[in-house]
């Protein structure tokens, strides 16, 4: 039996549990908020724009012929107060309580209509940032035919209420807001900062924006195009507003537009090469007021070679309005403008090949890295961008017509190391040594199930290389071996080949696949035993070598083959060993090194002996 006690029971129901409330210390949410939610104390005057801005817009729902005017006014001197006022709607005692003094709580705000599609955002959250630059914030609003209503926060999480009359009372609907600066913050204050906040955040706005008497709105925004506004007008403006907003003048211009976000815009094509891991950032606007100039993940990743300005409706910002909310709809968006950026690129290779081609050398890597995954760019690349080939400089285009069969070098060092000889023969090989080379080679035939490429590594090329007689490799045979004990303290393999051109003595190939196997080998050495086993299951069984090829046709290797005396021999291969290797543009190990001062010396030391005798 039990005596009724919720411990004593085996399975407690949901009434025997007991509920309580967070304890919140309404000091430190405002500091959480306030000074931690925003990147910088200049977003306040953002968020008070913004209040106006939606107070003003909640009138015109109404009556959509109200103008609407925010004022800012500046202190004229340390420690005097800011004020911004506007003619918008304003609030009733009970409307002040439940929008200015509740944080979290977004019901009482939806019934009161300020969480409406046509808002910027919503009071009170904002509001809050003002914290960053005053101590206290003084609201004086009037809404229709209701009394003056006095709201003073303070940053210590408390305020205060009261009902204006008389000369304190406004005498038309509207709100005042008024900061104090405090101690610090009177810098974020000062008339010139105020002025460049309100233009930089508002200069797009629809509404009249003045500061100390001054409009700061702008003309025409980027976006828009001017009543009879010419095209060759329209380009040269953005063209001005490009190098005004990101300091370059742009390769191009492209009109952006994504009806489901409500998004219109414009993307400008950067004039010089950009680094596809540097920040992109883009400037983004919300129902015309400024967000952020660092919007980040607006584009696809490919797309780092434009920055763009856009205005948005139905994009979600982040609490702290300053970055996008990564949802549905702005993948959706992502996808959409990544498809214009295409497009337009596939356009220039109809009506405009020269610009294309242009375009294509400055920004060639971010084409390539979409070419990657979308056949319509491997096309583009395919037709139009020159790859190295040891023909000379080809599109793949080109290359496929001349030669049928596409063959490419995965690797820039063995592209260096065989395309001499490669040419001499004959045998037309392209360079996809460069970043994402290999990958777009490997997918042409996806594009067209006529086209064939085959990848060609250095050790290949030895099978294309003409092989001596069977008299002439039995005649060679103890010098080869001679050869390869000499060598077999580098681990390289020997082989005699008859190739072009006859000038070259040797030449050393290594493959992408042998040099990995062999960094691995010689990462046991330095090593712990653990490592080294570890290292060592990956190469177990493999027994592939680099090859030095030493050519016939070249008189200095004819001469070579007919040395009998064995230290002769060992220096002449060292020799041709390391030359080979400084041709190839391998890096030299410390045996190498040691093996280029011993052959040269030796051969020095001989050639002076002899010309003494």
């Amino acid at each position: 039996m039990t005596d009724g006690r919720v411990g004593d029971r085996e399975h407690p129901t949901t009434e025997d549990l007991v509920s309580y409330t967070f304890h919140v210390d309404l000091r430190g949410i405002v500091d959480l908020l306030s000074h931690h939610l925003y990147a910088s104390p200049r977003v306040y005057v953002r968020e008070l724009m913004q209040n106006a801005v939606d107070a003003i817009t909640a009138v015109r729902v109404t009556d959509p012929e109200h103008a609407g005017a925010i004022e800012i006014s500046a202190p004229k001197a340390a420690g005097q107060p800011l004020t911004i006022t506007d003619n918008g709607i304003g609030l009733t005692e009970p409307q002040v309580h439940e929008l200015l003094a509740t944080i979290g709580r977004s019901s009482k705000r939806d019934d009161l209509g300020f969480a409406r599609h046509e808002f910027l955002g919503q009071f009170g959250i904002g509001l809050l940032s003002c914290f960053l630059v005053a101590d206290t914030i003084q609201v004086r609003t009037r809404c229709g035919d209701n009394p003056t209503v006095e709201w003073l926060g303070s940053s210590d999480g408390s305020y205060q209420v009261r009902v204006l009359d008389g000369d304190d009372a406004l005498a038309a609907p509207g709100t005042i807001v008024t900061l104090r600066p405090r101690r610090g913050a009177e810098e974020w204050l000062l008339p010139q900062t105020v002025r460049e906040l309100a233009g930089l955040y508002g200069s797009m706005l629809p509404i009249t924006v003045r500061v100390d008497g001054e409009p700061i709105t702008a003309g025409l925004a980027p976006w828009e195009t001017g009543e009879g506004e010419a095209q060759v007008a329209r380009r040269a403006r953005l063209l001005s507003y490009a190098e005004d907003a990101f300091g370059f003048t742009p390769f191009d211009v492209i009109d952006l537009d994504v009806a489901e976000a409500g998004l219109r815009g414009v993307a400008f094509v950067l004039p010089m090469p950009s680094n596809p891991a540097a920040r992109v950032a883009h400037r983004v606007y919300l129902k015309q007021m400024l967000l952020s100039e660092g919007v980040e993940g607006l584009l696809p990743e490919w797309a780092f070679f434009v920055r763009c300005v856009i205005d948005t409706t139905e994009l979600r910002p982040t609490a702290s309005r300053e970055a996008l909310y990564d949802d549905t709809l702005l993948a959706q968006v992502r996808e959409s403008l990544g498809d214009q950026l295409r497009g337009w690129m596939t356009r220039l290779g109809t009506v405009d090949e020269a610009k294309l081609q242009q375009f294509l050398r400055i920004h060639h890597l971010g084409v390539k890295a979409l070419a990657v995954h979308d056949d319509e760019m491997l096309r583009l690349v395919e037709q139009w961008w020159p790859y190295e080939t040891t023909v000379g400089p080809m599109t793949l285009a080109q290359f496929r017509d001349t030669y049928g069969v596409v063959r490419f070098v995965p690797s820039l060092d063995e592209f260096r190391q065989i395309a001499a000889v490669a040419s001499a023969q004959g045998l037309a090989v392209v360079n996809a040594g460069y970043v994402y080379d290999a990958e777009l080679l490997s997918r042409l035939p996806a594009l067209d199930e006529k086209i064939t490429t085959e990848a060609l590594s250095a050790s290949d090329l030895s099978t294309r290389l003409e092989e001596l007689a069977p008299d002439d490799e039995l005649r060679l045979r103890a010098f080869l071996v001679g050869a390869q004990r000499a060598l077999d303290r580098f681990g390289v393999e020997v082989l005699i080949r008859a190739f072009d051109p006859a000038g070259l003595p040797a030449l050393y190939l290594l493959d992408g696949d042998t040099a990995l196997h062999l960094d691995m080998r010689r990462g046991q050495e330095d090593v712990d035993d653990v490592w080294a086993s570890i290292l060592g299951s990956f190469t177990a069984g493999r027994t592939d070598r680099p090859q030095l090829v030493l050519n016939h046709r070249n008189p200095l290797i004819r001469q070579a083959v007919t040395v009998t005396d064995p230290d002769l021999t060992v220096l002449v291969v060292e020799g041709l060993y390391v030359q080979a290797l400084l041709l190839g543009r391998q890096p030299l190990r410390p045996v190498d090194t040691a093996a280029l001062n011993q052959s040269f010396l030796g051969l020095l030391g001989r050639a002076m002996h002899g010309g003494a005798a």
